[in-house]
């Protein structure tokens, strides 16, 4: 299992017209086959400036992988993320649990 996430800043303030286009968009993510546990996030710590999260899961790589090449993502990233992103921390986790189990193989 995969657990990709992503925290980012827009170029746009809350509440803003381009704010609600962007995360309306996100959110058309979770139709994605292989996308699962998917949330979008407001972050709320005031350790960093970030604002928003996203955060799903994949039961493999291949699926990640064909979550990443799909049409509906390709789009997303060039339409919406290189235009209405201002920064972004992306982190992609595996279980623990896995990685041991594979060290044993």
């Amino acid at each position: 299992m995969i657990r990709h996430t992503v925290v980012f800043k827009l170029k746009y303030p809350e509440g803003s017209h381009e704010e609600a286009v962007f995360l309306e968009a996100a959110m058309k993510l979770m139709a994605i086959t292989g996308a699962q546990q998917f949330e979008l996030l407001r972050q709320t710590s005031p350790k960093n400036d970030y604002d928003y999260g996203l955060s799903m899961e994949f039961q493999s790589s291949a699926a990640y992988q064909a979550y990443t090449e799909h049409s509906d993502h390709v789009n997303f990233v060039t339409t919406y993320w290189g235009v209405y992103v201002d920064k972004f921390l992306e982190i992609d986790y595996e279980p623990m649990s896995q990685i041991g189990r594979k060290a044993r193989s």
